[in-house]
C-alpha cells in the first residue's frame, strides 16, 4: 500500500509539474519573446533604416538620452551572437550576460542598433520563488488528497486481509469524507452477509447433527436387536411393529433432510425467475379443503374479496400458508381462522388459533432454523424449520412475517407487495 502512495502522489506532483513546466514555456516563447513592449524598438530601428547611414550616429546622439535603456549603433563585426540567433530588421535578438545584465539587437541596414546594458528585473528572481512555491503548494494539495486515500485503502487492505483469514466480525469505519465510503459500506454489507451464512451453516449443521442423532441411535438400537424379533418363533405381529417403528425412524430423517433442502434452496435471491399469476383465495380455498382431513379443528377463511389475482411464486405462497395451518393444528382448541386483507401496495394473510400461546421470551426466536420452545409439550413433533422456511419464503417475496401471542389467541402475519420487484 506504500508504493501505491508514493506511485500516486508521484505521479500527480510530477503530472502538475510538467504541465505547470510546459505551459510557462509556452507563454515565455508565445508571448514574452514578442512582447508588445519591444514594438517601439522595433519601430525605431525601422525609422533608422530610412535615414543615410553617416546620419544615423547624429541622430541617435540628438536624441534624450535615457540611463535605463541606452541606444548604441555598431558594426556586425563588434558583437558575437549565438549561431542560431539571427540579426532581422523586424525582431528583436535579447542576450543575457553572466552579470545578469540585459542587451537587445536588432538589425539597421548594414549596422546593428543595440540597447542596453538593460538592468534585469529585480523581481525576476521573485517570480522563480513563487513558482517554486506555487508547484510546492500543488504537491501539498496532492499529499492532502492522496494521503487520506492512502490511509483508507490501507484499511481496507487490512480488512480484506483479516477476513480473509476467517476473521468474520472484520467491519471498517471510516469517515463520512472519504472518498472511499461507499466501498467500505459495500464491504461491511457483504461481511455481514457472509458472516450471517457461515454462521447459520454453522448452525443448521449442528443442529442437523443433534436432529439425526436421535433416530440414528433407535436404528442402531433396532437393528441390534433384530436377531431377537426374527426368529422363527417370534410374535409376527410383534415383529411388524419392530419393523414399523424401524420405517418411522427412517421416514424421520427423511422428512428432515427434505425440510432441509427447502429451506437451503430458499437462502438467496434469485434473480430472473419465471412469476406465475395466481388467485390468493383460490389457492387458501384448495390449501382449507387439503389440510381440513387431518385435523377436527374447523378452519375458517375471513376476506372482503372474492377474489384475489397476484404474480409472483404461488408454490411458495401455498407452501408459507401450507406451515402455518399444520402449525395451528397440532395447537388450536376449537378454531383455526384466517384472514386476508389488501391496501393498494400490499396484501396481508393471517392465521389465528386459540390453543397453548408462545411465552414472550420464544416469540423473537421462533423464525429461527431448529429452535422450538421448551415449554411447548403438546404438538411438538416437528424439525422446527418450517417457521424458518417461512420467513425466507417472505423475504423471497420481498416481504416479512411476524408473531403475536395472548392467552387467547395466537397470530401468524404474512405481508408482501402485490407487485414484486424483479
Amino acid at each position: 500500500m506504500k508504493r501505491l502512495f508514493i506511485s500516486l502522489y508521484l505521479l500527480l506532483s510530477l503530472s502538475f509539474l510538467g504541465i505547470g513546466w510546459t505551459l510557462d514555456s509556452l507563454w515565455k516563447k508565445n508571448v514574452d519573446e514578442n512582447n508588445p513592449l519591444d514594438a517601439p524598438l522595433v519601430a525605431f530601428a525601422q525609422l533608422l533604416t530610412q535615414l543615410p547611414e553617416e546620419s544615423r550616429r547624429d541622430y541617435l546622439s540628438a536624441l534624450p538620452t535615457d540611463p535605463q535603456l541606452p541606444l548604441n549603433l555598431l558594426s556586425p563585426d563588434q558583437i558575437a551572437l549565438p549561431k542560431d540567433q539571427i540579426l532581422t530588421s523586424n525582431h528583436l535578438v535579447t542576450t543575457t550576460t553572466s552579470e545578469g545584465e540585459q542587451f537587445q539587437f536588432i538589425q539597421v541596414g548594414e549596422q546593428v542598433l543595440m540597447a542596453g546594458p538593460i538592468e534585469i528585473d529585480p523581481r525576476a528572481d521573485l517570480r522563480n520563488l513563487f513558482t517554486l512555491f506555487f508547484y510546492l503548494s500543488l504537491a501539498f494539495v496532492a499529499l492532502i488528497w492522496v494521503g487520506p486515500l492512502s490511509r483508507d485503502l490501507s484499511i481496507l487492505r487490512k480488512a480484506t486481509k483479516d477476513f480473509g483469514e476467517a476473521k468474520w466480525d472484520t467491519r471498517i469505519n471510516l469517515s463520512n469524507r472519504s472518498q472511499v465510503k461507499p466501498l467500505a459500506n459495500t464491504f461491511n454489507e457483504m461481511a455481514r452477509h457472509i458472516s450471517a451464512l457461515i454462521e447459520n451453516q454453522k448452525h443448521l449443521s449442528n443442529a442437523v447433527s443433534h436432529e439425526i442423532r436421535t433416530p440414528l441411535a433407535r436404528l442402531k438400537f433396532a437393528l441390534a436387536l433384530m436377531p431377537m424379533y426374527c426368529k422363527p418363533d417370534s410374535d409376527e405381529q410383534t415383529r411388524q411393529d419392530f419393523l414399523n417403528e424401524m420405517q418411522l425412524d427412517i421416514k424421520e430423517m427423511e422428512n428432515l433432510l427434505q425440510e432441509l433442502l427447502t429451506y437451503a434452496s430458499l437462502e438467496s435471491q434469485r434473480e430472473g425467475i419465471p412469476l406465475d399469476e395466481y388467485d390468493l383465495i383460490t389457492l387458501i380455498n384448495q390449501c382449507i379443503k387439503r389440510l381440513s382431513t387431518l385435523s377436527e379443528t374447523p378452519i375458517t377463511l375471513h376476506a372482503d374479496m372474492d377474489a384475489l389475482p397476484l404474480v409472483g411464486e404461488p408454490a411458495l405462497i401455498e407452501r408459507a400458508l401450507q406451515n402455518l395451518l399444520t402449525n395451528a393444528q397440532r395447537f388450536a382448541r376449537h378454531q383455526i381462522l384466517i384472514e386476508v386483507s389488501q391496501t393498494p401496495q400490499r396484501v396481508t394473510l393471517s392465521v389465528s388459533n386459540d390453543g397453548e400461546p408462545i411465552p414472550e421470551v420464544d416469540l423473537p426466536k421462533v423464525f429461527e432454523p431448529f429452535y422450538r420452545s421448551q415449554s411447548v409439550q403438546n404438538g411438538n413433533k416437528g424439525h422446527g424449520l418450517g417457521l424458518a422456511i417461512i420467513k425466507r419464503i417472505m423475504q423471497r417475496h420481498q416481504g416479512e412475517v411476524s408473531v403475536s401471542s395472548n392467552p387467547t389467541q395466537t397470530r401468524f402475519t404474512l405481508s408482501w407487495p402485490k407487485k414484486r420487484e424483479i
